[in-house]
């Protein structure tokens, strides 16, 4: 199948995965796995968020999340708070361990994607990260879990 051929979600799950093994393989040094990676990130940029929160956020199934995120509390990363209007539900919060760790990955993470773009122009990078962050605004209606591809 040419790349003309090709529909751009297969381009964007090929590329996402041939990504996320060169990001797998440089989070190695810092202890985390893409997914525990991608959890702290997203604990950052919103405190407090379930465990089927995090499940969609990372297209994995809630069992998945909730044993990742298990790791991460075990390791000191995370902590879970009983919801406060919620008996049934739990909230996933970073701990200072956790902050710190996501702080001294995130370079690594863009040292990797700084070495992957290079050739790219500005405008390259700009038009790609706009189509992507338009596709993801068009799909974050998506309220079931997503098996992972």
């Amino acid at each position: 199948m040419s790349t003309e051929d090709a529909c751009s979600t297969f381009l964007v799950r090929h590329a996402w995965l041939s990504l996320r093994g060169v990001v797998a393989e440089a989070l190695v040094e810092h202890d985390l796995s893409v997914a525990q990676f991608a959890s702290l990130l997203l604990l950052r940029e919103s405190p407090g968020m379930s465990v089927a929160d995090v499940a969609r956020k990372v297209s994995t199934a809630r069992q998945s999340a909730n044993e990742m995120l298990g790791g991460l509390e075990r390791a000191g990363l995370v902590e879970r708070r009983q919801h406060p209007t919620d008996r049934r539900s739990q909230q996933i919060f970073l701990t200072g361990a956790g902050l710190e760790r996501l702080e001294a990955a995130l370079p690594t993470v863009r040292a990797v994607e700084a070495r992957l773009a290079a050739g790219f122009s500005e405008s390259d990078l700009a038009a790609v990260s706009a189509w992507l962050h338009r596709m993801a605004a068009a799909s974050s209606g998506v309220k079931e879990e997503i098996p992972t591809l």
